[in-house]
């Protein structure tokens, strides 16, 4: 073939192939185009947003004349009508802070149209707050709940499903593990999560398991009022902070209650107030009488208190802490400290008894000692755990202190609060503890000489540092024996402490009738 005629056929072709791809690209879009009306048209017919919501019946529709103090909440979200399966039965286990959680996992409950009963037999709902302190503490978890089960399967179809949930440190430190091994728990809350009780519930209702553990960096609970579980109490828990920093080798706490953070001054203030005002019924003498006696401040680091919510004041200088003492965390600046707080709620009620719990011993600067000094209704009495007596130990616990360092403390508080009653916390049988280690623990129970004193063989925590870093090789027999020789040694202390006291004159808050005043009443 000619070129000519070969280079005019290549041209051809070239053009017919172009106008092939133009002509198909044009229907592709004219089918796209027609896709697009298409679902426009669809969209045009379909349900629009009133066809997702609840109608507002005219009757309790405002009117535009009506002042509507919720007017921030569009009005198609709604409260889910209370359950007909509403009776919550609590149970509590562990410290002081479970305590104060079930007064306000019970007053969230309460408004969301929960009725609490007595009695797990008569619950629709079983909530366990639990502790994860130690492994003993969560093994009466479990045994419970194999009783709980029991209880569940047994229930009559008539009286509807029982929900049983784990509350607090345990469900935290578990997670989703409670809910594999016991398939008949519905709910898990973390000590943050007690605001989303309601909706858990109503998930559980529909035979689903429900779970929130997520930690928070500021919940404190500050508007949410505790309700009291007995009307009859002279005393009360107030929780002023939740979370610890410090980070002790041995310690599960700052992986289940998270940081450190402050309730307001002001929110703590408001409720020691309520608690002085109410009207408390006094059993052991069937009277009345005007407010609460006594006051426990809580928190996991009760005395590292810190608002810079309510007010900011400046501060140049490194907070104050006890002599000889440390901190791995970084020291916060400004706001109200733990003194300021505690001053305040002393003058609120000058015949109500103030005391704290459970504080560090590396936050005792001497204008708290100086305050409990001069305030008499706040308690001679401080709580100061030691954990162990050796240097050695200490140092692999990350206390921040020294065996001196604490005998030091000791002295000044008693320098400056003559009287003062003392209590510890101590632990044996910790990672590598050697019988020289023990030795100088039992030492120091002699040295100091505490009214009361709460003693634990050690039981290694997953999360913690020494369970990554450390070996629990003291074998259990020898914690066993180690931890009744500080028992008889506390023991002996503590009575040389009552002898001392014989013959003094003390006030004393009676909270109730003594369960031995009972027995000796039905013998008789």
């Amino acid at each position: 073939m000619e070129p000519l005629k070969l280079s005019r056929l290549l041209y051809r072709a070239k053009v017919w192939f172009s106008h092939r791809r133009l002509s198909s690209s044009i229907s592709q879009a004219q089918r796209a185009n027609t896709r697009k009306e298409e679902f426009r048209s669809r969209v045009a017919a379909g349900p629009l947003l009133k066809d997702f919501v609840s109608p507002v019946p005219a009757s309790s529709a405002p009117s535009c004349m009506e002042e509507d103090d919720d007017d921030d909440d569009p009005h198609y979200i709604t409260e889910s009508p209370p359950t007909t399966h509403n009776k919550v039965y609590f149970e509590t286990y562990g410290c002081q802070m479970n305590v104060n959680d079930t007064e306000i996992a019970w007053s969230i409950l309460q408004k969301s149209g929960y009725v609490r009963v007595n009695s797990a037999t008569e619950a629709d709902v079983i909530l366990l707050v639990t502790c994860s302190i130690r492994e003993k503490a969560e093994q009466t978890i479990w045994n419970r709940l194999k009783q709980l089960g029991f209880m569940k399967r047994k229930r009559c179809n008539s009286q509807g499903p029982m929900r049983i949930g784990i509350l607090g440190c345990m469900a935290e430190r578990l997670k989703e593990e409670i809910l594999q091994r016991e398939k008949l728990v519905d709910i898990l809350a973390g000590p943050d999560a007690y605001r989303d009780l309601p909706r858990l519930l109503s998930v559980a209702e529909t035979g689903q398991q429900a779970a929130n553990v997520l930690l928070s960096l500021d919940e404190t609970y500050a508007d949410v009022m505790p309700v009291q579980t007995s009307s009859n109490s002279v005393s009360s828990f107030v929780s002023i902070m939740r979370g610890c920093n410090n980070m002790c080798t041995y310690c599960i706490v700052p992986f289940t209650r998270g940081r450190e953070r402050s309730r307001p001054v002001h929110s703590i203030l408001e409720e020691v107030r309520m608690l002085s005002s109410q009207v408390c019924k006094f059993s052991v003498t069937e009277r009345q009488a005007q407010g609460v006696k006594e006051v426990t401040l809580l928190g996991q680091n009760v005395n590292s208190y810190l608002d810079t919510t309510s007010v900011q004041i400046p501060s140049t200088e490194t907070p104050h802490l006890s002599r000889g003492f440390s901190t791995i965390f970084k020291p916060r600046q400004g706001g109200l400290r733990f003194v300021d707080l505690l001053d305040q709620v002393s003058r609120i009620d000058p015949e109500m008894r103030i005391r704290f719990t459970s504080p560090h011993p590396k936050d005792f600067p001497d204008e708290v000692l100086h305050l409990i000094r001069e305030r008499h209704n706040i308690c001679k009495q401080i709580h100061i755990p030691a954990q162990s007596g050796s240097n050695r130990v200490l140092e692999a616990m990350r206390r921040g202190y020294t065996r001196e360092a604490y005998l030091d403390l000791v002295q000044n508080i008693r320098e400056n609060i003559p009287g003062v009653s003392l209590s510890s916390d101590f632990i044996t049988g910790f990672c590598q503890e050697t019988e020289d280690d023990h030795q100088q623990t039992l030492s120091l129970l002699r040295d100091v000489s505490y009214n009361a004193a709460f003693l634990f063989a050690y039981s290694m925590r997953k999360k913690t540092r020494a369970f990554h870093r450390l070996i629990d090789d003291v074998p259990p027999e020898v914690k066993k024996r180690r931890l009744e020789e500080l028992i008889e040694v506390f023991r002996e202390e503590a009575e040389q402490v009552s002898q001392r006291a014989v013959g003094s004159t003390q006030l004393v808050l009676v909270e109730g009738v003594s369960i031995w005043h009972v027995m000796i009443n039905t013998l008789s």
